[in-house]
């Protein structure tokens, strides 16, 4: 990767996260993120009229043009890029908190809202793994050398896990063996119930690999 234009993760610089002394988009994004949340939970539980469903459809398209004009490569984007925000401001990954964090070790608080409702109150499945690979990545690769990828993620599946409750979880860097990091976590609820854990294989990239 020598052109670091092509990868938000240049060459010998894996802390891509720290942000905080300046933050990108600074509060305003901030704020914007929080409103593309809300209005993700609400479209998710809305059973709208047709008049409702056409006006809202009429704005919400009149605001993906004006965002039209402001799209960026991807190293300039400000989503992804704000470790200040529940899931790193990343409108995909579920709003997690990072609470505490070591070289090879982490651990947070995470609330999965109706936008992930799968059905009767639970959690859609697709979504735990979701957020077992953006952490186990992390502790993958953040105190690492060099990026390394996810070669496969086993997400098991013990309790229901409930929407709208604050959840716990942690995540381990549990072995290196030349480019490979194995990786693990748990999510549980308040009594320290599994609701799920994760172990993943993350594999180095070599020269030239994005």
């Amino acid at each position: 990767m020598n052109d670091d234009r092509m990868s938000p993760w240049p060459d010998g610089d894996i802390d891509w996260y720290r942000q905080h002394d300046s933050p990108r988009g600074g509060a305003e994004y901030a704020e914007l993120h929080h409103a593309q949340r809300l209005l993700q939970d609400r479209l998710a539980g809305a059973a709208l009229p047709p008049e409702v469903s056409k006006d809202v459809t009429e704005r919400l398209l009149e605001l993906a043009d004006e965002l039209a004009a402001h799209q960026v490569a991807e190293v300039d984007r400000f989503d992804s890029w704000r470790p200040d925000l529940p899931g790193r401001g990343h409108p995909l990954l579920p709003p997690f908190v990072i609470d505490a964090e070591t070289g090879t070790s982490l651990s947070g608080r995470v609330t999965f809202t109706r936008f992930h409702l799968g059905g009767n109150g639970a959690v859609h499945g697709g979504t735990q793994p979701l957020l077992f690979d953006d952490l186990l990545g992390r502790v993958a690769n953040r105190h690492q050398s060099g990026i390394a990828r996810t070669a496969y993620l086993t997400v098991n599946f013990r309790k229901v896990t409930p929407v709208d409750v604050e959840l716990h979880f942690d995540a381990t860097l549990d072995s290196l063996e030349g480019r490979k990091r194995f990786a693990s976590g748990r999510l549980t609820d308040a009594t320290g119930a599994v609701l799920a854990e994760a172990e993943g294989l993350f594999i180095r990239l070599q020269a030239g690999q994005q």
